[in-house]
């Protein structure tokens, strides 16, 4: 049995979780999150994307809540006025660029002003580095990038699908970055329903109050999860919100 919380505050991640396989957001997960907002609770979206990739959706849902973004690296207020952001060091950019080079994978990035897929700048040090992505399809080949970025102390590693990685500073996760807002608002992360389908939702899943995984989800997270609730394209979010946040 689970026990009921004082939900206070709702993370949602955005891929696999709030969207639907074409990226959208269903009316039912919209009326969720709005009759959640309603009774006082903060909606907070907790993303791996960046403000240029999911300002869009982000802003059509019309939350007054902070905003997680980059795994964590970066957290905004309601007034999307900047809190926090964690930068990867330059060294560990070119590590990670290295490794794509020798191991012909496909890969993507994001800085501070945009994200970067393929075609690399021939300066790195002109921008500032959030997180670098890695998708690799060959098992054998994601296992052995994983094993050397393992050995670096100041990389933390996860992924939003089974064949990614997904690379920021050590010690950025949604999880760090939710505690962070919850201090801001007074609350505890007891008071928190997290909702997610991915290793880089691990974090937050497991030390909320009540950490929600899809039904989509990796099977390690739906292992690590309090409960599992319908599958992304079956309005999960808005099914997990109603069972444990709204009386």
């Amino acid at each position: 049995m689970i026990e009921k919380k004082d939900i206070k505050l709702i993370a949602v991640d955005m891929d696999g979780t709030l969207l639907n396989n074409e990226h959208l957001i269903s009316n039912e997960n919209r009326k969720a999150i709005k009759e959640a907002e309603e009774t006082g609770i903060h909606v907070v979206i907790s993303t791996g994307r960046t403000r240029i990739t999911c300002d869009d959706l982000v802003n059509s849902l019309g939350l007054h809540a902070h905003l997680i973004t980059v795994n964590g690296s970066e957290i905004w207020d309601e007034q999307r006025e900047l809190v926090e952001r964690q930068l990867l060091e330059l060294k560990h950019i070119e590590q990670m660029w290295g490794l794509k080079q020798k191991h012909q994978t496909t890969c993507w990035a994001a800085t501070v002003n945009q994200v970067i897929r393929e075609d690399f700048p021939k300066d790195i040090s002109t921008h500032e580095w959030m997180k670098f992505g890695f998708d690799v399809k060959d098992d054998d080949v994601r296992q052995l990038i994983l094993a050397e970025l393992k050995e670096n102390p100041a990389l933390e590693i996860t992924n939003s699908s089974p064949t990614n990685l997904e690379i920021n500073a050590a010690g950025v996760n949604k999880a760090k970055a939710l505690e962070k807002v919850c201090n801001r608002l007074g609350i505890t992360m007891d008071n928190v329903l997290a909702l997610g389908d991915s290793l880089n939702d691990l974090a937050m899943i497991t030390e909320a109050g009540i950490g929600v995984a899809m039904g989509n989800a990796q099977p390690f997270v739906k292992e690590s999860a309090d409960w599992v609730t319908s599958s992304n394209i079956e309005d999960g979010v808005a099914v997990a919100i109603r069972k444990w946040a709204l009386k």
